[in-house]
């Protein structure tokens, strides 16, 4: 269902340069990993982010030899796993290193293959990377251990914000029913509370299924009834059912709310996340003074 189109590598890969002469190569499938690693790693990791382009939709994303041979070199590897970026497995299978630690972010939250891949939009994700990649960075380099505990003390301080709007935003917004063209927001959905409604209709879309008629028709109807108070769209990737259901979204007064799936240029997780909670925040706050 999405458009036809191959990624170049070149357009994802971004290397964050570093003050360290000697700093631990770590590689990050997507972006947002590869920010806590450096937020908590500091100037003693040198960190390359695979899909960095927020213009992109991850999904088509094709690996290139110059990607390869940055997983090969990595001393930590992360990616997300669950289906989500398959080629890295790939190419760690491709390159086998017994000094490389590989670390799979869905694994280290409990989920499995099948759950919902969007997992940095759940509060509890990035603290569990940030601790785990803090102990693995200590005991590769100890004698910076006492600067990954600082950086990590700061990183989970800078969570707080998020967290307080997320329970500002429950404490309104508890019960709202609300809904998506696909389950990238799913996580932060149900953090806030809200009642997710046509989650079949998401995960055939996020599948690259036809969603079955009664779904599309279900999930016409609760536009066209306002039977929900928002619609979270994936602003990265093409749908032709999905862009329909935003179309019907705006034309009956429906707010209207665009998630990334990689994080945005110049930006750190933090501010993103906060972006995104204040844009629902305000569409929901919005429609509540029509």
């Amino acid at each position: 269902m999405r458009t036809a189109l191959t990624v170049a590598a070149a357009l994802f890969l971004t290397v964050r340069p570093v003050c360290f002469a000697a700093p631990l190569p770590i590689v990050a499938a997507e972006n947002f990993y590869g920010d806590v690693a450096s937020q908590v790693g500091g100037q003693y990791v040198g960190v390359v982010s695979i899909l960095a382009n927020p213009d992109q939709d991850p999904h088509l994303f094709e690996a290139s030899p110059s990607v390869a041979r940055a997983v090969s070199s990595a001393r930590f590897v992360v990616y997300n796993g669950l289906d989500y970026d398959p080629w890295m497995s790939k190419l760690l299978d491709a390159a086998p290193s017994s000094n490389r630690q590989t670390l799979v972010v869905g694994r280290l939250v409990g989920k499995r293959s099948g759950d919902n891949p969007h997992i940095w939009y759940a509060p509890r994700t990035m603290l569990v990377l940030a601790q785990t990649l803090a102990g693995a960075f200590s005991a590769a380099d100890s004698p910076h251990a006492r600067a990954y505990e600082q950086q990590l003390a700061q990183f989970e301080m800078s969570l707080k914000p998020i967290l307080s709007k997320i329970a500002f935003l429950r404490s309104r917004y508890a019960g709202t029913p609300v809904t998506a063209t696909e389950p990238i927001f799913g996580y932060m959905f149900d953090a806030l509370g809200m009642t997710v409604r046509n989650q079949s209709f998401q995960i055939s879309v996020m599948n690259n299924a036809e969603p079955v008629p009664s779904d599309v028709v279900g999930f016409e109807n609760d536009l066209k009834s306002h039977k929900v108070r928002l619609l979270i769209y994936n602003s990265q990737a093409s749908d032709p059912v999905a862009d329909r259901m935003k179309a019907l979204a705006k034309a009956a007064t429906i707010p209207v709310v665009g998630a990334t799936e990689t994080e945005p240029a110049g930006m750190q997780y933090q501010q993103w996340m906060l972006n995104e909670l204040d844009a629902v925040d305000h569409a929901l706050a919005g429609a509540t003074t029509q």
